[in-house]
């Protein structure tokens, strides 16, 4: 009989074991080095085999997050460590000479390495941090959070953020959403700047660079929803899907990555009912952006990647979101996701599916919305075309404060 351990408790178990090796490591450690300072006269460095840079990306959908900012320090001539939990990461091929990419293993053989990393500023998108199996490790000066979308910062798992020293921000509104947290779970202060959208700005270039695409004589509908119990395909399905394909418009589904793990027998489900449609898995989704004239989604933050990129008119759908299982359940104030939707888009109502092809044809040719887009897009995207740039210029600048402060 195999003995079963729920993942809570696995978390746990995982947590004391790292918390046994680490306390081992760094008392044999702290040990070497008082040796090491003794024979040499007290002439070691604090800082002696710490890392300056590192990146952390626990999948390689997030390389075009990265990729800017990894190029940025490049072209910097600036030493930084990429870490990747996968094996298939895009960042591994890059031929670069001051930027080492790594493999360090999936779940928790990844998260023990980082737990006993020895580096002075860490940048990641991955919340969670100190919640679960992802620990701050004693020798890491600064942790360092970006967002890979543009929207609520409280649209994580509860406490996704929570213990980052810093936030690199798209705007004003992301900040707020933070501040009002540490308030309320008194929290200390997090660095917070607006340095804008690296991963938008390539994407931008890469579409004024492109010639456009033939005109189609029929109009290709994007279905890009997010996951879980409140986005579409959970809770709509059949019906929602039927509908779409009804208008007798090309249709195209992109499920959220995380759906093919977390919703996998409902995903294979509906892809063998449906072989008529197809069916989107690239890592990079900007292709299937570009081929399509309009996009249905919930509350993902692809609508805004694609509104910001090729200002298109979206469609979000009437999921009555379910807030509790996220940050957002602790505030009181609206979701700025949900307040700006209406302005660059036009809500989708179940009772709408049997008229599918006339609202998407009024979404499509409205005025209003194309006008609404631009104010949107100032709001939440400062420093376009310079999101890199920013980025890297708070990170080093924060390099010098610490080491400062270290002297």
């Amino acid at each position: 009989m195999f003995l079963y351990i729920d993942p809570g408790t696995g978390s746990m178990l995982f947590t004391i074991l790292i918390g046994v090796i680490g306390a081992a490591i760094y008392f044999f450690r702290n040990l070497f080095m008082k040796f090491k300072f003794f024979i040499s006269g007290g002439k070691v460095e604090k800082n002696e085999n710490k890392i300056p840079y590192v990146i952390y990306s626990d999948h390689k959908r997030y390389w075009n997050v990265f990729e800017p900012i990894c190029d940025e320090f490049e072209k910097r001539e600036i030493p930084l460590v990429f870490y990747t939990s996968s094996e298939d990461d895009p960042a591994l091929k890059k031929d670069y000479k001051f930027v080492k990419c790594e493999f360090i293993g999936e779940g928790n053989k990844g998260f023990a390495k980082l737990n006993m990393l020895n580096a002075c500023i860490l940048l990641s998108t991955t919340p969670g941090l100190d919640v679960y199996q992802w620990k701050r490790s004693k020798d890491v000066n600064y942790y360092v959070h970006i967002p890979h979308a543009v929207g609520d910062l409280t649209l994580y798992r509860c406490f996704g953020v929570d213990y980052y020293d810093a936030i690199l921000t798209s705007g004003d509104y992301q900040i707020n959403q933070i501040r009002s947290l540490e308030k309320l779970r008194n929290l200390p202060a997090k660095d917070m700047v607006n340095v804008g959208l690296p991963y938008m700005d390539v994407n931008k270039n890469r579409l004024n660079n492109l010639e456009p695409l033939p005109k189609s004589d029929n109009v290709t509908v994007l279905v890009a929803p997010s996951w879980g119990k409140s986005a579409i395909l959970s809770k709509f399905g059949d019906k929602f899907l039927d509908a779409v394909l009804k208008t007798g418009y090309k249709v195209i589904v992109r499920p959220h990555p995380q759906s093919f793990t977390s919703e996998k027998e409902m995903i294979d489900g509906l892809m063998n009912k449906y072989p008529q449609i197809e069916w989107n898995r690239d890592n990079d989704n900007f292709e299937v952006l570009r081929k399509s004239d309009i996009m249905i989604s919930d509350f993902s933050g692809v609508i805004f990647d694609y509104f910001l990129i090729f200002d298109r008119p979206v469609m979000f759908a009437d999921t009555s979101f379910d807030k509790a299982p996220y940050d957002a359940w602790w505030l009181d104030e609206p979701l700025w996701n949900f307040s700006i939707l209406p302005k660059i888009g036009m809500q989708l109502k179940e009772e709408d599916f049997d008229n599918m092809k006339s609202v998407i044809d009024e979404c499509l040719n409205s005025t209003e919305l194309k006008k609404n887009r631009q104010q949107i897009s100032d709001e939440c995207w400062t420093n376009k075309g310079e999101g890199a740039v920013k980025t890297v210029d708070y990170l080093v600048k924060k390099y010098e404060e610490l080491n400062k402060e270290v002297a």
